[in-house]
């Protein structure tokens, strides 16, 4: 019995987007973790039609369970292998048994297949989260990447080097290699499991979807450079976003992470634990009731926003939606796209905040570059800043300084991420002053250092959630905010004018002392003639 209410708990956290099947399974503690994740996973892939029987049959009304309940007992009766129960839930069920496999008859003859997996369209029978790498991040509060490969080395995986090109993650078997865009990960062949690993249960590795790594190495050059920054992880359960940063600072610094769950942020602690972090400050409270003028905040000058999303990047977090699902999903985006607003104007409010990162596992438009789109018009005091230029897929234009991922085009799960910068008026003529040194004393071998190219300006924002604005408006937020180019070409051209003018009062300058000393010279050669 404890194993269908583990397997129903654990759908009904999937349906509410809390996190992934296989996190979910594995923070269960259950005995076993094998059966209880096969059992889920079963479930939800043939979520659709054990609802369909369920609801034929009427089977909710009858017995008085929950649909995720039923959809756990209805599976292993009529499609799996048999109720591993006992007691009263075995019984119950035993008595509608030729009903509901009549229900699953009816259905295969319908749509004239003879097979139970037939019943399923093609995208879950062939999911395309079984064709995605393996991610591995190496914690580097505790180990080293050179250290970690030659232990997998050790234990008979090969090496292949690093990946130059997206076709070199495409790997088999026992191959591995390190990732073409992030120095502490290690890509590994897809459906490769490390949850009973050794390094995985001492903390000296992670596992977890590159898009979380790409989000977070956004931040690493700008924690990098300081000494003890004070940094804010405000949606940070279950931790590896926070375990990530404190590998970023070195432990060093201060980590403010937060969330509304205690249960979850519990975990996290374990987590964190594990992973040799000492630099956190853990809080169970809502970010959005957080005082940002508070003074243990008052040094905070770098965010990590990852809000709840719709989850609809994450391809295990995928299904087939019914009409009435989608108009319901559809109201859901506009609550959660103004939420995630909310939010973010907010997290612009700490007053000494230089740079936020916002991210979601999200492809919709809505949560995405709509909710970035309004916060730049709602926030001129701030602006994007363009991210990773290799990487292959863009935000949708204008908003093309973003990232955006994708199975097919990266790899990876979908997500999205933005990076925004306090930008005011002074630190516009000194960052164009600097420009200018910069191109003066650059030599043809040393590196650019101006890609710190920002997109449009962004202000602080008040406590009254807004609606994201449309597609139509994301052009006219571009609009609102110049470029740092035209910044820049404004700001030269006003020093060229001033060059100007400064050349035009010593030219005249030059004239009058000639003039008066032509002067002078005359008067004396006079007073020589008398």
């Amino acid at each position: 019995m404890a194993l269908y209410a583990k397997a129903a708990e654990i759908l009904e956290k999937v349906e509410r987007k809390q996190a992934t099947v296989k996190t979910l399974v594995y923070d269960s503690k259950f005995q076993n973790i094998k059966q209880l994740f096969a059992l889920v996973c079963e479930t939800q892939k043939f979520s659709s039609i054990l609802q369909e029987i369920i609801e034929s049959t009427k089977l909710l009304k009858q017995t008085k369970i929950k649909m995720n309940l039923a959809k756990v007992l209805v599976y292993d009766l009529v499609i799996g292998k048999g109720l591993k129960c006992g007691g009263a839930w075995k019984a119950l069920m035993m008595k509608h048994r030729s009903r509901l496999q009549a229900a699953l008859a009816r259905m295969k003859i319908k749509q004239k297949v003879s097979r139970n997996q037939d019943l399923l369209s093609s995208s879950l029978q062939h999911p395309e989260g079984d064709q995605l790498p393996r991610y591995v991040r190496v914690n580097t509060l505790k180990t080293t990447v050179e250290d970690a490969i030659d232990y997998f080395k050790r234990e008979g995986f090969s090496y292949l080097g690093q990946a130059y090109r997206l076709d070199d993650l495409n790997l088999k078997g026992k191959s591995f290699v390190g990732d073409l865009h992030l120095s502490d990960l290690l890509v590994f062949s897809p459906k490769t499991d490390f949850h009973d690993h050794n390094l995985y249960k001492a903390g000296h590795i992670i596992l977890q979807d590159k898009g979380l790594w790409i989000c977070l190495c956004t931040t690493v050059y700008l924690i990098s450079q300081q000494a003890s920054s004070h940094v804010l992880d405000a949606c940070a359960a279950p931790g590896n976003k926070t375990s990530h940063l404190a590998a970023i600072m070195k432990n060093k610094g201060r980590l403010f992470a937060f969330d509304l769950d205690a249960k979850r942020l519990s975990t996290m602690s374990t987590l964190l634990l594990r992973a040799g972090v000492t630099c956190q400050q853990l809080a169970n409270q809502d970010f959005l009731k957080v005082d940002p003028d508070g003074p243990q905040y008052k040094d905070v000058e770098y965010i990590l926003l990852d809000p709840s999303c719709s989850g609809s990047g994450m391809v295990c977090l995928r299904d087939e939606a019914s009409p009435s699902q989608k108009e319901q999903d559809k109201r859901r985006l506009q609550a959660l796209a103004a939420f995630q607003l909310h939010c973010l104007n907010h997290a612009l409010r700490f007053p000494r905040l230089q740079r936020l990162v916002y991210s979601t596992c999200s492809i919709h438009t809505e949560e995405n570059e709509q909710v970035v789109a309004a916060c730049l018009l709602q926030n001129p005091g701030f602006r994007l800043v363009p991210l990773l230029q290799q990487w292959p897929e863009r935000g949708l234009a204008p908003l093309t300084k973003c990232l955006r991922a994708s199975t097919t085009k990266t790899l990876t799960h979908g997500f999205f991420v933005a990076l925004l910068e306090r930008h005011t008026a002074q630190r516009l003529e000194e960052q164009a002053s600097e420009t200018l040194n910069l191109v003066a004393e650059m030599s043809p071998s040393s590196p650019s250092t101006s890609k710190d190219i920002h997109e449009a300006d962004i202000t602080e924002g008040g406590d009254e959630v807004q609606e994201p604005i449309s597609t139509k408006d994301m052009d006219m937020a571009e609009e609102a905010n110049p470029t740092e180019e035209n910044t820049e070409t404004s700001g030269m051209k006003k020093r060229k004018k001033k060059k100007d003018g400064d050349k035009e009062v010593l030219e005249h300058k030059i004239t009058e002392e000639q003039t008066n000393t032509s002067g002078r010279a005359k008067k004396k050669k006079n007073a020589k003639v008398e």
